[in-house]
């Protein structure tokens, strides 16, 4: 099936050779954008036009397939999955780990485990976060650090 046949409205070229060229340059950048790679210039060029006509979606700094794709396609779950969960579900997971294993504390390196797909500084900005709000504490720092729920003996004194 064509691009232009998921998406009738995406592309609306003035003629038909233009078309053709059009056509197979988003589907090079759409096949780019679901393998997740890094787009070269003249894909991130043809960006606005994809984003336009809703087959494409910027999440943060990166681009993905759109829902309406997913839908069509009935891969909804794959969607969800590349998607990524949201910030609150983000710091539950975390708050979980960390509750599940006070007695000993969460290691950085155990609560990255929990969130693969985030950067170690997004994690980081998460448990930032979450300490601000007083849900957990540090003790210790570097490596040695270990991170518990808020008001835990351990956790106790926030250093």
């Amino acid at each position: 099936m064509f691009f232009s046949e998921l998406f009738p409205n995406s592309l609306q070229p003035i003629h038909r050779k233009r078309q053709v060229s059009r056509e197979a340059t988003d589907f090079i950048t759409l096949d780019l954008i679901n393998r997740e790679e890094n787009l070269p210039q003249w894909a991130r060029d043809r960006m606005p036009a994809l984003l336009k006509s809703g087959v494409v979606e910027r999440i943060g700094l990166k681009y993905m397939l759109s829902r309406k794709y997913y839908e069509f396609v009935n891969r909804k779950g794959v969607y969800t999955r590349k998607r990524g969960l949201d910030r609150e579900t983000n710091k539950q997971l975390l708050l979980k780990h960390i509750t599940d294993n006070q007695k000993a504390g969460s290691r950085f390196s155990d609560l990255r485990e929990v969130l693969p797909s985030l950067s170690r500084d997004q994690v980081q900005k998460l448990l930032a976060e979450m300490k601000r709000q007083m849900m957990i504490t540090v003790v210790g720092k570097t490596s040695a650090a270990r991170w518990y729920p808020h008001g835990t003996a351990k956790g106790q004194n926030d250093e």
